[in-house]
């Protein structure tokens, strides 16, 4: 049997999330290097992610249903499409991992001083069109 990798996370919830998905549709598939990552996150570089991995005669299905869920708007907590605040696009980018500001740079500093991955990060979204970073005020 041939397998094929239809998307890499380097988070296991994300992962778990689509993989139910895809077998609730009927497609049988599985994570690989999930559990090194988990047990050490800093081996997510070194494995490559944690791969979601299907059969290849279930890649096209696989394939619309990944693009239907990467299609759909993202919405606030009260079901508002959520919006760039800077230009008024609704293509962004969500879970940007951004090290903008002080505390990234230092982190920055501090990480490559130390020889390790960066310490710090936090979750934004990204604007596609304008490259605005922001929170989204839920």
């Amino acid at each position: 049997m041939d397998f094929v990798t239809v998307k890499v996370f380097d988070n296991p919830v994300e992962a778990h999330l689509l993989k139910t998905k895809l077998e609730s549709e009927g497609i049988p598939c599985f994570l690989q290097d999930e559990h090194i990552v988990s047990l050490n996150p800093l081996y997510n570089y070194a494995v490559g992610g944690i791969k979601l991995v299907i059969h290849a005669s279930d890649a096209e299905a696989a394939s619309s249903i990944i693009k239907e869920i990467d299609n759909r708007p993202l919405l606030t907590e009260d079901n508002r499409q959520l919006v760039c605040p800077q230009c008024g696009s609704v293509e962004l980018y969500a879970n940007y991992k951004s090290m903008k500001g002080a505390k990234g740079f230092l982190s920055a500093i501090l990480s490559f001083l130390m020889g390790v991955f960066p310490i710090y990060y936090r979750n934004v979204y990204k604007c596609k069109a304008c490259e605005n970073e922001f929170k989204a005020d839920m």
